[in-house]
């Protein structure tokens, strides 16, 4: 099993997070640790997460997914 961390920015709705944690669950990814920071930045609210999953699977399955998900603004793999 190998560790990816994920530094994922969005825009703070209470479904993003949920979103996120789907797409993980359903592209074979376990999830090891979340961090969340939100974000106020002239009235635009967002929140960046870092992500650590766990998977025998290729981390840019993942991240692909992710970035197509709406209110994602951008998702580095770190």
């Amino acid at each position: 099993m190998t560790y990816y961390s994920l530094y994922i920015k969005a825009r703070f709705y209470p479904e993003v997070v949920e979103r996120i944690l789907r797409v993980t669950r359903h592209r074979g990814f376990e999830l090891y640790a979340l961090n969340m920071l939100s974000c106020n930045q002239l009235n635009n609210k967002q929140v960046v997460l870092f992500l650590t999953v766990v998977s025998d699977r290729a981390v840019h399955l993942l991240y692909a997914q992710i970035n197509k998900l709406p209110d994602i603004s951008y998702v580095e793999i770190r």
